[in-house]
């Protein structure tokens, strides 16, 4: 599935290797500059907006349920702001990013300190079908498993029973080394004990309000994440190739805005110490190079439904 908005002249079959072996040390130094100013004006107006919509909707404005979609996609999509604080390329202070990773992780049921392994090794083995986690459950292959991932209910499944066995017994999983394991167990149980907290404190006061303000905007807005990823590497080579194995999406403003520039995300696995204000410069130097594109969420997710099996 490749676009037509590739800048530039194609360069066959370099790989990525190749690729950041080509630029200078005073490209990587600019490319890899991190930037609390930018971190901070992005998250603002992320938060912001979930801010916003969430008081309109608990001041129950005329037509407030239909702000639970907007508010579900904001606060699915924290899942970016997850994904770049866990490489702490968000802000330039660490500590900032990981403060804002264990919330964001909070909001969306996705441990940070967990997901910061789980993700470092889809990285470590993009699309390779042995090591690669992501790929321990396979992509749909039917229009039933298609719309049962998009629908996001098998994803909420793995989140809970991921917190609620880290919690129990810690986890097993191999690309968790064990001097973190007890860090990683601390954090479920932490978040079990937050959730449970909070959900008492609305049973004594008898309100409802994070139910539709956070819950259920939730679960409405799992399928546009699910649609979203989908096309980072669905239906992509299983070659070692950044270049191939991920798939950079052009689309609108908004969504490079909400998703803190992932769209361009051959870009970012070719060169994840870049922070996402520094990827569309980034993307200006592969854009000849890249070999998976496509243009938009909507054509991909048409063209993966016709590759589809009954």
């Amino acid at each position: 599935m490749k676009g037509s908005q590739v800048e530039g002249t194609k360069v066959s079959a370099t790989g990525h290797r190749e690729f950041l072996a080509s630029l200078t040390p005073q490209q990587k130094k600019r490319l890899t500059e991190k930037s609390n100013r930018k971190g901070i004006a992005a998250l603002a107006l992320h938060a912001g907006a979930i801010l916003v919509l969430g008081s309109l909707i608990a001041a129950k404005v005329p037509f407030w349920p239909l702000l639970m979609v907007p508010q579900g996609v904001a606060i699915i999509f924290l899942f970016t702001t997850l994904h770049e604080t866990i490489h702490r390329t968000a802000f330039a202070t660490p500590s900032v990013n990981d403060a804002v990773a264990r919330l964001c992780g909070f909001l969306i049921l996705l441990p940070a300190e967990w997901f910061r392994y789980f993700h470092f090794a889809h990285h470590r083995h993009t699309q390779d079908p042995e090591r690669d986690p992501e790929l321990a459950r396979p992509k749909p292959e039917t229009i039933g498993q298609y719309v049962a991932h998009i629908s996001g209910f098998p994803v909420w499944a793995r989140q809970v029973a991921t917190i609620v066995r880290n919690a129990i017994r810690g986890t097993r999983d191999d690309y968790v080394p064990p001097a973190a394991r007890q860090q990683v167990m601390r954090e479920a149980r932490n978040m079990l004990a937050l959730y449970a907290l909070l959900a008492a404190i609305s049973a004594v006061a008898g309100s409802a309000i994070l139910l539709y303000v956070w819950i259920i905007p939730a679960i409405i807005g799992q399928p546009f994440l699910r649609l979203y990823l989908l096309a980072e590497h669905g239906r992509c080579a299983f070659v070692a190739n950044m270049f191939e194995n991920s798939r950079t999406t052009f689309t609108n403003r908004l969504v490079r805005r909400l998703a803190w520039s992932m769209p361009y995300h051959a870009e970012h696995h070719a060169f994840p110490g870049v922070p996402f204000h520094r990827l569309p410069d980034l993307h200006k130097l592969t854009a000849g190079y890249l070999q998976e594109t496509e243009d938009g969420y909507a054509r991909f997710n048409g063209r993966y439904v016709r590759s589809l099996s009954g």
